[in-house]
């Protein structure tokens, strides 16, 4: 099973960074929504986790905030 997973993430943030090599060191397929290039991904990502801070990662509609290494693994079953 292939999990649906979206990035929200800007790239001067360290965080977001080590979210996104720890997707990419797994082999897990991601979308990443660079909330500095487009202010639609700003709303997104208020929306759907009720803040700004950053990194967001959204697991098969889980919202993970902050960069929760731990919680990744558990949902994404690694």
């Amino acid at each position: 099973m292939t999990a649906n997973v979206v990035v929200y993430s800007a790239s001067w943030c360290p965080w977001c960074h080590k979210a996104k090599e720890f997707l990419t060191r797994n082999k897990v397929k991601f979308i990443e929504k660079d909330v500095d290039s487009n202010p639609e991904y700003v709303e997104e990502l208020q929306k759907k986790s009720k803040q700004t801070g950053i990194p967001v990662v959204e697991i098969d509609g889980t919202i993970i905030v902050g960069y929760d290494e731990a919680t990744m693994r558990k949902l994404l079953k690694l």
